[in-house]
């Protein structure tokens, strides 16, 4: 364990002096991004892309602040624990390296919301252009036009009304569009589009009409459902650092020096150190349900 401390510390020494007074923050930010862009998937580098576009990016100071908050609440739990100090600074270093994937999960989530307002926009708009063109591909261009949606969404339209003049129909640019965005307003509006197309519906204002009536209460669930989690997203992160402050409760009851005399049993440090990974995963887990499928019917 010494020896990988004074090799971290080392790594961190000759990093800094390579870069010739650089500063380190930008330094190990480049090469945390350089990462990114070689082994992340093309999903998600797009998905940072955008987010970054959209200016939903951390900047600098909130990483710093984010490693000063974590790390800092790593080391207080650790060390009133183990009162070791290097356990405390190994403790320290795991919790600012989950840092990164903590963002990955916040800029799933922010891409998600924003893939969800892009396709309530999408759906509502072709709804009112084909009141209007009482055609589905005219619809589609009036919404392309009207430089309401963006990428990826945009790109994507246009995408189904090239596949729709090139084949004739528009089965196979809505099958491409429901595999790319496979949200239930989606399905059943380009369904709806189907059944009027094939089967040249004479007045479809009033299924239009609740179609757009279905689709508000659809975003109108969504939309609560995200205020819901964000409640249970600060309750839980208030229970969850609750449970690692029950050693405190311990070591009121048989005192400090008792506890640090228990902490010689290395059946109690196993103990403690599993006591430390279970709250973690279960914040963890906690954290990747409030990021996930935000915006999914």
């Amino acid at each position: 364990m010494e020896l990988l401390l004074w090799l971290v510390i080392a790594a961190f020494v000759l990093a800094y002096r390579y870069n010739n007074g650089d500063n380190i923050y930008k330094f190990f930010s480049d090469t945390v991004a350089n990462v990114y862009n070689t082994y992340a998937p093309y999903s998600f580098r797009e998905v940072r892309e955008k987010t970054k576009e959209l200016g939903y990016e951390y900047t600098a100071k909130q990483y710093a602040f984010q490693c000063t908050v974590i790390g800092g609440a790593a080391g207080l739990i650790s060390f009133i624990y183990f009162y070791d100090v290097l356990v405390t600074v190994i403790y320290v270093i795991i919790a600012v390296c989950f840092i990164p994937y903590l963002g990955y999960l916040r800029t799933q989530r922010l891409y998600s919301e924003y893939i969800f307002e892009q396709i309530q926009v999408y759906t509502t708009n072709v709804i009112m252009e084909f009141n209007t063109t009482q055609s589905f591909v005219k619809s589609l261009e009036g919404v392309r036009d009207s430089g309401i949606l963006e990428d990826p969404v945009l790109r994507d339209v246009k995408k189904m009304i090239q596949m729709s003049y090139e084949n004739g129909t528009i089965d196979e640019s809505i099958n491409f569009f429901n595999e790319l965005y496979p949200y239930y307003m989606v399905k059943n509006m380009h369904q709806l589009f189907l059944q009027i197309t094939k089967e040249g519906a004479k007045d479809s204002g009033e299924a239009l009409e609740l179609m757009s009536l279905d689709i508000d209460a659809l975003v109108e669930s969504v939309y609560k459902d995200r205020m819901d989690r964000q409640v249970f997203h600060t309750k839980f992160i208030t229970f969850g650092m609750v449970l690692f402050l029950l050693v405190m409760v311990m070591q009121l009851l048989f005192g400090r020096n008792e506890y640090k005399k228990m902490l010689e049993s290395w059946y109690v440090k196993l103990i403690l150190h599993m006591v430390i990974i279970i709250n973690c995963y279960f914040l963890v887990t906690g954290e990747k349900y409030y990021n996930e499928d935000v915006g999914v019917e």
